[in-house]
């Protein structure tokens, strides 16, 4: 009865996804004719020329590609209280996100229509198509667990407050999403994550929990102090209508095996998401296939731009495809337009098409170099600059080094492995890995936010490589010379590992 009454209502949504199959670029082509109107009455649409943009080829000649550090003189204006400066609606909340090379925190203007349009929208594109799929699922029969961020300024958001995404849609969520989701919104809106999930697994350990949502390796934390407090051998145990996991942000696929072994069933679910600070972009919707649905009607604009030509496509010397003009196969770097007034922003992340009847993408990598084993988006910038200032502490030089990820396991909590060729070596290495991993706090908010009290992440663990070692790893790869370069930053133990058995 209750999931026929929830399809019931979700039906018109489930037909807007089927439209968005069928014909995306009609979708796409209706949203672009509305984000220029509203685009007008901006700053930004003033400064662009947006009375004279008629259609996507003039929008794409006369507003340039651009990254965050481009759009920093539009956030600062929104930061110090100033209206309409990129788009025509106020702007609610600063969504805070990973760093750049120009600060430690991303701002993510987060409007009314972006939070209704697109996140919310996201959230219940998810219910539809799960329960299409499932049609005699009790999901609804019990309550959702959701480990969210935490809100908090900066000090100088005197006029807007910010937080993590997670935090905001919790704190910003219709009244009746209350009765569904645990834990309760004072709990989930503790800033303290040690604090919050003592508290969470208090509330939460007799509920009737059916599904949870998050971030693999957060949750994996949260669900260990679960099983622990509880007594019992696996969630199911706790939990014995638990069948879905809702996920994002992060590589599953390190932490499947762990997942498996607390949830050992075939009946439970697991469904990735693509929903970023700036906007929900896709959905798994089929279990069997890894690719996930791009969404053409969540208010988000899209242009895909062929990774080897985002320099010219920034320059304006190529044209990015659109959702009409993509291929599979290709590695694009994504670019958006949303209701939150982001114009032709590069998200940072590359996708391949793997279908286009429909559009299904997979996340194939940043733009740049990183980690995001646990979520902490470390990317090449935070660890040049920690290292730098560490080796200005300490004396120290650097050759050559490269980090990858330790993946958290039953007995561990993850961390980050370090391979460092030292000129001048330190006087103590051990008090350099202090140092270093001190610096990367200071770099990057979100992997501060994962190595407090050893949270998700244990201190940095670093091994000093004698000289001549990445030389010998380039020989041995024929990587001399040329354009060659020492991998900084990888998401995967492959070069890790080969060079720990050289050491």
């Amino acid at each position: 009865m209750i999931n026929r009454t929830v399809s019931f209502f979700l039906t018109p949504l489930l037909r807007q996804i089927d439209k968005g199959r069928r014909n995306p670029w009609e979708m796409q082509q209706q949203f672009f004719r509305r984000l220029i109107k509203a685009g007008k009455a901006t700053a930004f649409g003033q400064e662009h020329q947006f009375s004279r943009i008629g259609d996507v080829a003039a929008f794409q000649r006369l507003v340039p590609v651009r990254e965050y550090d481009d759009l920093l003189p539009y956030i600062a204006r929104i930061r110090q209280g100033e209206k309409q400066v990129l788009w025509n609606t106020p702007v609610r909340r600063l969504a805070k996100s990973s760093g750049t090379t120009a600060g430690k925190s991303k701002f993510i203007p987060i409007t009314r229509d972006v939070l209704q349009r697109c996140h919310y929208e996201g959230a219940k594109a998810i219910i539809a198509l799960y329960l299409h799929r499932y049609p005699t699922s009790k999901l609804l029969c019990g309550k959702s667990l959701t480990l969210g961020g935490s809100l908090g300024d900066d000090g100088d958001n005197r006029f807007i407050p910010s937080g993590d995404l997670s935090a905001i849609l919790i704190q910003q969520s219709p009244w009746y999403s209350e009765y569904k989701r645990v834990p309760r919104r004072t709990t989930a809106l503790i800033p303290d994550f040690e604090t919050k999930i003592a508290r969470i697994t208090e509330e939460v350990l007799t509920k009737n929990i059916t599904s949870f949502a998050g971030v693999p390796s957060w949750n994996l934390v949260l669900l260990k102090k679960i099983l622990a407090a509880s007594g019992k051998r696996t969630l199911l145990d706790v939990w014995p209508n638990l069948e879905l996991f809702i996920h994002g942000g992060i590589n599953f696929e390190p932490y499947r095996r762990q997942y498996r072994e607390l949830i050992p069933s075939d009946g439970m679910h697991y469904m990735e998401t693509y929903n970023a600070s700036e906007g929900f972009f896709a959905i798994q919707d089929d279990p069997s296939d890894p690719s996930m649905l791009l969404l053409p009607h969540l208010d988000v604009f899209y242009e895909f731009i062929p990774l080897n030509r985002l320099h010219d496509a920034r320059k304006g010397r190529i044209t990015p495809d659109t959702m009409e003009t993509v291929q599979t196969g290709i590695n694009y770097a994504m670019a958006i337009t949303t209701s939150g007034g982001l114009w032709r922003y590069l998200i940072g992340d590359t996708v391949q098409f793997t279908s286009l009847t429909p559009h299904k993408i997979r996340i194939t990598g940043r733009t740049r170099h990183f980690i995001n084993a646990f979520g902490e988006e470390l990317i090449i910038d935070n660890a040049e600059n920690a290292l730098r200032k560490t080796c200005a502490r300490t004396g120290a030089t650097v050759t050559d080094y490269t980090v990858a990820p330790i993946f958290m396991d039953h007995t561990a909590k993850g961390a980050h492995e370090w391979v460092i060729e030292f000129a001048t070596p330190p006087a103590d290495v051990e008090q350099f890995a202090d140092l270093l991993d001190a610096a990367l706090c200071a770099e990057n908010s979100d992997y501060e936010a994962k190595r407090a009290k050893n949270t998700t992440l244990n201190r940095l663990k670093l091994h000093a490589a004698p000289a001549g070692a990445f030389y010998e790893w380039m020989r041995r790869h024929n990587k001399l010379g040329g354009q060659h370069k020492v991998p900084r930053l990888s998401n995967t133990r492959h070069i890790m590992d080969e060079l720990l058995k050289s050491l």
